[in-house]
């Protein structure tokens, strides 16, 4: 009688619809509390379930009354209970956002007359957006997306669209799936080809400089006659390297003649020899011409691209590549406006992406029927 009672959808439909809304955004803001350890321990290589919760400075084990979504930051006033340490504002910032965001899938995606019926796309849109938020913070971080993320969102977009097809507008199961397939298709497709081609086009950026010029690599950065330019500002990614054909080159113990350096943040080449760049405090070197690295997309954005795809098709896809382009070229605009040009180089294109799909899934339709009526 009981179990009937609890799985009797005729109750469960009489109950509010705003009853679903707040559970929805404390659901949101427990997920919130998990994206925020998957955003300090992915990039890290770390576990992401265990050890439990704990201090990053006095490694306390967090109990759980500790550990409440958003109350908890608040009434600690941003700092540990234990060691008094400061609390980043990111861990309430992101368990509000994921609250928000499952609240704002339910109450858009949400039917109020049959509540039970669209639970299960409501859902699947949260986790959706929750996947979003994760890739955007450890991007605009440590200018990554993990794999666990990209491959991951993308079989879990395949696996959405079979038991939720109404996720692609499709009829039945198996159109849902080709249509996220599709999706992957083309939003990594397309990404991948702009990759590419701007890699032909405008991957490096060759500088000349005086003949027989002098070039210092210290441990902070490169030294260009009197500009210096720090490592944070040219190295984005592990593969991104530094190329000089040098004519001399001098080292605190040692010199070279007539040597490539090729100098990435893992390792320093020069010629035919490895070194740990750690190790070499200071290097000198003359050459008549530089090469640095610059790369507006990387692997991760399409693989990103792909995930995004598998869950709103390639319709999608596409309008999130569109509107992520003008939202960085608005932000590149107010940043030289405001004569921060230097800021929009270290921006990662990941987190546009996510805010352009977030976009897509609340307006994207409506967006599209006004700009082709």
């Amino acid at each position: 009688m009981v179990a009937e009672t609890i799985f009797n959808p005729t109750i469960w439909e009489a109950v509010p619809f705003h009853f679903w809304t707040v559970m929805f955004f404390i659901f949101g803001g427990i997920i919130g509390s998990f994206l925020n350890v998957c955003i300090h321990r992915m990039p890290l290589e770390m576990s992401i379930v265990s050890p439990p919760s704990h201090c990053p400075h006095c490694k306390y084990a967090i109990p759980f009354y500790l550990n409440i979504p958003l109350v908890t930051w608040v009434a600690l006033r941003g700092r540990c209970k234990n060691c008094g340490a400061p609390i980043t504002f990111r861990y309430f910032l992101v368990e509000l956002l994921t609250g928000l965001a499952f609240a704002g899938c339910w109450l858009h995606f949400g039917d109020r007359g049959h509540p039970l019926g669209t639970l299960a796309l409501a859902l699947v849109y949260a986790v959706f957006l929750a996947g979003l938020l994760v890739a955007s913070f450890i991007d605009f971080e440590h200018f990554i997306i993990p794999d666990e993320i990209t491959y991951g969102g993308a079989v879990l977009g395949l696996l959405a669209s079979l038991f939720v097809p109404s996720l692609h507008s499709a009829a039945f199961l198996g159109q849902g799936v080709a249509r996220s397939a599709l999706g992957i298709l083309v939003g990594a497709g397309i990404v991948y080809a702009i990759l590419r081609l701007g890699k032909l086009m405008f991957g490096r950026h060759r500088l000349k400089l005086e003949p027989g010029g002098k070039i210092i690599f210290t441990e902070t950065c490169l030294c260009l006659g009197e500009r210096e330019i720090p490592y944070e500002e040219i190295f984005y990614r592990k593969s991104d390297t530094i190329v000089l054909a040098a004519r001399r080159v001098e080292l605190v113990d040692r010199c070279y003649s007539e040597a490539v350096i090729r100098l990435s943040p893992s390792v320093l080449e020069i010629g035919d020899e490895k070194l740990d760049p750690a190790a070499v405090a200071h290097l000198e070197a003359w050459g008549d011409e530089i090469v640095l690295p610059r790369e507006a997309m990387g692997l991760g954005d399409v693989k990103f691209m792909g995930a995004i795809g598998a869950f709103i098709g390639w319709q999608g896809a596409v309008f999130s590549l569109m509107v992520s382009s003008l939202i960085g070229a608005t932000v590149g605009l107010v940043l030289i406006a405001l004569r921060r040009r230097e800021w929009s180089s270290r921006m990662p294109y990941g987190p546009y992406i996510a805010l352009a799909a977030g976009v897509w899934v609340f307006a994207g339709h409506k967006i599209l029927a006004l700009v082709f009526p």
